[in-house]
């Protein structure tokens, strides 16, 4: 297993490399790590809530799978505890697809001799992202009107997670 490495080599949302080769097998990614995020809609039926919050990216960058479910459990966590299971719904509106790759580099003595002529290097499979542009819905949660300062601050924890800064929008049902 891959250590997990800092998310600032994989932040920006650039075209990823694609490799193509004239041998079949090295043309594709062989295997896609498990999607960390253990559920992507929480709490009880969304239809009967009066008021939607949306939690919304203010840039285009790439989140981690990781990120998503942590922000996933502490938004959760504080829902649950002062409205219940049934007083909420919670979804991700994001999936995690782009398979983050790294290339391993050889390190001690004697390594510049294994690491020359690697400038589009494949890499293993590291990881699993989610790509979002600018103004993209990340988190959705449905409450009734007078849980809106609650689910606000559920979405704020939630924004703390994640590796980008976060506007929160309401938007009433009629």
């Amino acid at each position: 297993m891959v250590k997990l490495r800092k998310f600032v080599s994989y932040r920006k949302l650039k075209r990823p490399y694609t490799r193509t080769s004239k041998f079949k097998a090295k043309a594709y990614i062989r295997m896609t790590p498990n999607v960390k995020v253990v559920r992507f809609d929480g709490g009880g039926p969304s239809n009967n809530f009066e008021c939607t919050l949306n939690l919304l990216s203010k840039s285009d960058l790439q989140i981690r799978d990781n990120a998503l479910e942590s922000a996933r459990q502490t938004s959760n966590k504080l829902l649950e505890s002062y409205l219940g299971l049934n007083g909420f719904h919670i979804k991700i509106k994001v999936y995690p697809y782009h398979v983050l790759r790294e290339h391993a580099l050889a390190a001690g003595a004697g390594a510049d001799r294994f690491s020359s002529g690697m400038a589009h290097a494949f890499g293993k499979p590291a990881g699993i992202a989610a790509r979002v542009k600018k103004g993209q819905t990340i988190f959705q949660v449905n409450v009734n009107k007078q849980n809106i300062e609650i689910a606000k601050q559920a979405l704020k924890r939630a924004s703390k997670k994640l590796p980008c800064s976060c506007a929160i929008q309401i938007v009433e049902k009629k």
